[in-house]
């Protein structure tokens, strides 16, 4: 079966101080718990808590070069993450990132074996077009390599419209994109490794909604913004995903 994950990803938020809250959170048994501080606090983060773990927010297609200003997968290693977002909606409109950038991108995370948590989702624009599924059908064929497994890569849905909004799909939204993943991961890569892949739902996920949305198909965790900032508001998201 897989294991069910929640991940957090503090973006740009957190210093030092912010670290404690690491020390705090829960580790049930029976999932996986991550946390992607900015990049500074990588190396202090896998540090805070062994029970947890730790991701980057971003890497470089390089492992090293002259680029100033950005982190590879190496540097990631090294300082003690064994994950790394790629593809996050905010990396695609911010710095214009493709999806081929994106598959380069993961494939020097599994280099340096971390593992990847690849970011898709559609805009509000999009989604009122009718053009969900395509979006999501394009972005997943293109962001993610042929070598792609359930030990190397998470795909993480996020709706653009919903992140940091307040707003939230309905269920059977939800619902339908994930089926939709996991029919078009089994097309590609056969129903065995499809099946093994956790799909994770992102989107304004809080402990109020954590409970509805873990108990709908195929949603197998939460990539969380600013409800993983403080342990005492994660923490009622990892208690749901774990009776989930």
């Amino acid at each position: 079966m897989r294991r069910k994950l929640a991940a957090g990803n503090w973006k740009m938020n957190g210093i030092g101080a912010n670290l404690s809250e690491l020390a705090d959170l829960a580790s049930p048994e029976n999932i996986d718990v991550l946390i992607c501080p900015p990049t500074p606090l990588v190396s202090r983060a896998a540090q805070a808590n062994a029970k947890i773990a730790i991701g980057g927010q971003d890497c470089h297609t390089a492992q090293n070069g002259a680029h100033t200003g950005d982190v590879s997968a190496a540097m990631l290693a090294d300082a003690g993450a064994t994950y790394v977002l790629t593809g996050h909606s905010e990396r695609r409109t911010d710095h214009g990132e493709s999806n081929a950038i994106v598959a380069a991108k993961t494939a020097a995370a599994w280099d340096q074996n971390l593992i990847a948590v690849i970011c898709i989702g559609e805009t509000l624009a999009q989604r009122e077009a009718g053009e969900t599924l395509a979006v999501i059908a394009d972005q997943l064929t293109h962001s993610t390599p042929n070598a792609a497994t359930g030990d190397n890569t998470v795909i993480a849905y996020e709706p653009v419209w919903a992140i940091g909004t307040g707003l939230v799909p309905t269920l059977e939204q939800i619902a339908e994109v994930h089926d939709f993943i996991r029919a078009e991961l089994a097309n590609r890569f056969g129903t065995e490794t499809a099946e093994s892949m956790r799909l994770l739902y992102g989107g304004s996920v809080k402990p109020s909604n954590a409970e509805y949305i873990f108990a709908t198909s195929n949603v197998d965790g939460a990539l969380v913004g600013g409800a993983s900032l403080k342990a005492s508001d994660f923490n009622g998201i990892i208690s749901a995903l774990s009776l989930a």
